[in-house]
């Protein structure tokens, strides 16, 4: 039987709250520097933040030279075979998709993560033995055990995704669902006002939705009130920020404090 375990897959289906920071600032020696800082999760970010494959395989072994059990997510910018194969080939365990509108989306996301077997005769993964995530070769049994520590996050971010949630809640493979406020808020109609009652109804229903399917629901939160605030509507899987927003928040407020 295979050794490779993902932590971070069996935690979310706990009751939570599993904290996390967003590393934006595509630092090595940051990310480092935050897996000592206790977070349950770091995600890479390669959407939003200027994180390409070079440098998300380097944050991952920054994480991994910490040596403590915090797990790194990486996000991805497009739902595409070759990205997603060469993020998992890379070593990350725990994927996030952006935008996925509908229960087939979601089917697809998780089918990229997946080598095709008995199980899950619909894997596209590609099959490369000499990586990183398989000790470069020299764990035989990671291609029989890969399958089973792959957690998948998939973000609902519009209206469609909000019609179907229900559904892309019940995908099987679907480890959590990841709500995004700003980007829901707009396409509902209410740009930039994140704190619309329409969109407030929205994390509700995608936290009931996670919650009915046995997910884990996560959100990004911009300071450690609102962290509680989230986790408190029943949020399990929360970003406490970013890395970019601590850097120039500290900086600004040490100034500030310096020169009055």
């Amino acid at each position: 039987m295979s050794t490779f375990t993902n932590p971070l897959k069996e935690r979310l289906r706990e009751a939570g709250p599993l904290y996390g920071l967003w590393l934006s600032m595509g630092s090595e020696t940051a990310a480092e520097a935050l897996a000592h800082a206790g977070f349950d999760w770091l995600l890479i970010d390669m959407e939003h933040a200027p994180n390409d494959s070079a440098d998300t395989v380097a944050q991952l072994r920054a994480i991994a030279a910490a040596h403590l059990p915090t797990e790194p997510v990486v996000r991805l910018p497009t739902s595409e075979p070759w990205l997603v194969k060469r993020v998992l080939d890379a070593g990350a365990r725990t994927v996030m998709f952006p935008n996925i509108g509908t229960a087939e989306e979601a089917a697809h996301a998780v089918s990229l993560t997946q080598y095709p077997d008995d199980r899950t005769p619909d894997g596209r993964r590609g099959v490369a033995g000499v990586v990183r995530a398989a000790a470069y070769g020299m764990r035989r049994d990671y291609l029989h055990g890969a399958n089973a520590q792959i957690a998948c996050i998939v973000q609902i971010e519009s209206a469609q995704a909000l019609g179907e949630v229900e559904k892309i809640a019940a995908t099987l493979g679907v480890d959590c669902l990841f709500a995004g406020p700003a980007d829901l808020a707009a396409s509902l109609g209410h740009l930039g006002d994140s704190k619309h009652p329409d969109v407030n109804a929205a994390m509700l229903r995608i936290v009931t939705a996670a919650r009915n399917a046995g997910v884990a629901s996560g959100i990004f939160a911009m300071d450690a009130a609102q962290a509680k605030q989230y986790r408190d509507m029943g949020f399990s899987f929360i970003a406490l920020a970013a890395d970019v927003i601590w850097l120039v928040r500290a900086t600004r407020q040490a100034l500030q404090e310096a020169r009055s």
